[in-house]
């Protein structure tokens, strides 16, 4: 799972990456003129990891893993607005999903390059960048289009390209209209075809509101009504403090601004809802192992993310909750209990289910 950060100059959204990573040094940097991303992978914290390590004693834990860009090089001020460059377009397009880190602390001594504090205008104007980028690569793929089915259906791939014609059509009023193409229902077939466009607008989004120590007494006011989005809130430089402390002291500084955990595992259980997607484990002696799947992934796909070998040999799936697992005590326990049970390819798993894939290849 890769999510990209993405705010506005000044927006205060390295210093909430550092905090969603642990202050942790990017395990990777690209840099080019203006632009620079750093990327980093982050174990997902989980608790049923914990419980199924104490249970079964593994010789390897594989937690969970999502991956986190800070992209950076946006430039702009108020005069000239903000500037987004093609390579950085590009950069951003390569992620499942994206986090707008949104200012909406004071800060003097931290310009803002659109001279006031004005969260939902900042949030238009990022918005707006990327429907023009998505028109902007409709505009140019669709006269190459008309002119082939121009020369009629004797072209052999006319039906296919007259769909995407007509696809490509009905999007473009729509960014023109100035709604984002996450809004649009799509069928399966229409998703395939706008898969190689990686559009902006498309992917999922959080709007992420970067607030000052005491909080942003309006966050309610925000508003983002758009599909596969979502609005959260973190107390970057907060929080960027508090992971430089010791555990005692980090404790005592949570207590004090009433903070119960800190946002990394709750805006990475955000980020799962938003893109549909749960967590299935494997657990044995050898192994205790997390694994990421899509919601309403069947016991079959989730043995193709396992190993080929698991999907192609597929006999039956043997399947039992985390919650069932754990209050029975054991995988003995769980039996005798009669939730451990069998299941077949069609099954669809569930968030939290461990699965032992049996096979024969």
């Amino acid at each position: 799972m890769k999510i990209g950060l993405v705010g506005l100059p000044n927006s205060g959204k390295s210093t909430v990456f550092n905090a969603l990573t642990r202050g942790n040094a990017a395990t990777a940097a690209y840099s080019s003129g203006a632009l620079e991303v750093h990327t980093l992978v982050v174990d997902v914290p989980d608790e049923r990891v914990d419980t199924l390590v104490d249970m079964y004693r593994p010789k390897k834990i594989t937690p969970a893993k999502v991956e986190y860009s800070d992209i950076g090089g946006l430039r702009g001020d108020a005069a000239q607005g903000i500037a987004i460059s093609g390579e950085q377009l590009g950069q951003i397009a390569t992620n499942d999903a994206l986090i707008h880190v949104v200012r909406t602390f004071e800060d003097a001594n931290v310009a803002h390059p659109l001279e006031n504090i004005d969260p939902q205008r900042d949030i238009d104007t990022l918005d707006t960048e990327f429907l023009l980028s998505d028109l902007s690569k409709i505009e140019n793929r669709m006269p190459k289009l008309a002119g082939n089915l121009s020369k009629g259906k004797s072209l052999p791939s006319y039906e296919v390209e007259k769909k995407e014609f007509d696809l490509l059509t009905r999007l473009k009023e729509t960014l023109e209209n100035g709604i984002p193409l996450r809004d649009v229902e799509l069928t399966e077939e229409e998703e395939k075809i706008l898969r190689g466009f990686q559009f902006l607008s498309q992917k999922p989004m959080m709007i992420l509101l970067n607030m000052g120590d005491e909080g942003y007494p309006d966050a309610k006011k925000i508003s983002y009504p758009h599909q596969n989005a979502v609005v959260s809130q973190i107390r970057g430089r907060l929080e960027m403090d508090i992971i430089n402390l010791d555990d005692e002291d980090a404790r005592m500084f949570m207590e004090e601004y009433g903070i119960s955990q800190l946002s990394l595992n709750r805006i990475i259980h955000e980020s799962y809802q938003l893109l549909s997607r749960m967590v299935f484990f494997t657990a044995g002696e050898t192994e205790v192992h997390a694994w990421e799947a899509p919601l309403n992934a069947t016991a079959l796909t989730c043995a193709g993310l396992i190993h080929s070998d698991l999907e192609r040999g597929f006999i039956r799936a043997e399947v039992v909750s985390f919650e069932d697992l754990s209050a029975a005590g054991s995988e003995a326990a769980a039996k005798s209990a009669g939730t451990w049970r069998l299941e077949g390819k069609k099954y669809v798993a569930q968030d939290g289910d461990v699965l032992l894939i049996r096979f024969n290849v």
